[in-house]
């Protein structure tokens, strides 16, 4: 019975002082064979088992005194790295922060040096032809011009073809009595009747009383010629009168150049409306011949500071502009670039300020010139 005990004391001591002085895997090694020494040791009233299998479960032993604690084993080499640890979640937002203090102004800095100028640019494509501007307001009246030097007279045109009988205006009101004219010239005598046939013999009548002298053939004569002379006094104080009116009626509405009167009555209409006013009127749309012309056209335009249409076109034939009795023009004024028949349906001519010309629609309304 001694004798399992001491084994087991003698097995732990042994143990104990190899643990001491062996390395870890080493302590492993020599505790299995302290397990076979423990396991293997005879039993008590045992009976021979079969692979320990049948072996009677000796008593156990008494608790061993503590063994002596062994030296300190030498450090390990470092241990592999774990694995990454799962990404954190965000943080919750921080509180706002007070504003900072203004920070004081710094330094102006040197001014820079002045760039050398850019080349200029080309220059860009003409622009679309903008929309006709609103209507201006009416002018004060300016000075009355100079009468400028007699322009050479025109060329005599060709006869313009009979134009359309107008319709019957209406009835005038009647008018004031006139002043009672100057007594005409006698007129020629007329032929000597043929002589009637014989009347009765009439009675003796009595004596009458001696008659004035008369004058001689010559005072005839005389007295035509006084009243050739006052004949052509009147025709002079007609011609003077005539004169005065016509300044009158010409101011400020209107222009003489020659033989010919531009006037205006301040309508504005199309073409087709203009050049039937101007007909009714006696007169035709205005269509000058010569630079004088155009010229006077010109100061109607700047004194109503509107357009006027001329009376041209190329309404039968596009790009042979004609007068209203279908001759060619033999002058022009067009402005640079013009005429060019913008949208296909520039058919009529309108004049500028600047006295230049310039293809337009017929159909927009343009201040009415007529020429007398």
């Amino acid at each position: 019975m001694l004798l399992l005990p001491t084994l087991i004391t003698f097995a732990l001591g042994i143990s104990l002082l190899n643990t001491s002085t062996a390395t870890p895997s080493q302590v492993q090694k020599w505790d299995l064979n302290a397990c076979a020494v423990v396991v293997c040791g005879p039993a008590q009233n045992g009976l021979p088992g079969r692979d320990g299998r049948d072996g009677k479960e000796g008593p156990k032993g008494e608790k061993g005194s503590q063994g002596l604690q062994g030296l300190k084993g030498s450090q390990g080499p470092p241990g592999k790295m774990g694995p990454a640890g799962l990404v954190g979640g965000n943080g919750s937002p921080g509180e706002k922060g007070t504003k900072g203090d203004i920070g004081a102004r710094g330094l102006q800095g040197v001014p820079g040096l002045k760039g050398n100028p850019g080349n200029a640019g080309p220059s860009g494509p003409k622009g679309d032809r903008g929309s006709p501007g609103e209507k201006g307001v009416k002018g004060e009246r300016g000075l009355p011009g100079t009468t400028g030097s007699k322009g050479q007279p025109g060329i005599a045109g060709f006869p313009g073809p009979k134009g359309d009988k107008g319709s019957v205006g209406e009835k005038g009101a009647k008018g004031d009595k006139g002043d009672r004219g100057l007594q005409g010239s006698s007129g020629l005598q007329g032929p000597k009747g043929q002589i009637g046939s014989s009347g009765l013999k009439g009675d003796k009548g009595s004596v009458g009383e001696k008659g004035t002298r008369g004058d001689s053939g010559l005072s005839e004569i005389n007295l035509l010629k006084r009243q050739v002379s006052t004949l052509e006094g009147q025709l002079r104080a007609l011609q003077s009168s005539f004169s005065k009116y016509k300044k009158v009626i010409m101011f400020p509405n209107g222009r003489i150049v020659g033989e010919k009167i531009f006037m205006t009555s301040g309508y504005e209409g199309n073409f087709d409306n203009l050049k039937q006013r101007c007909s009714q009127a006696g007169g035709q749309l205005a269509s000058p011949q010569n630079a004088a012309e155009n010229a006077a056209i010109q100061q109607i335009v700047v004194l109503y500071n509107k357009l006027v249409f001329l009376g041209i076109n190329d309404i039968q034939t596009e790009g042979r502009f004609k007068y209203l009795n279908g001759e060619n023009i033999v002058y022009s004024n067009w402005q640079t670039g013009e005429p060019n028949n913008d949208k296909g349906i520039e058919d009529c001519v309108e004049v500028y300020s600047s006295g230049k010309w310039n293809d337009k629609p017929c159909g927009e309304k343009r201040l009415i010139v007529c020429e007398f």
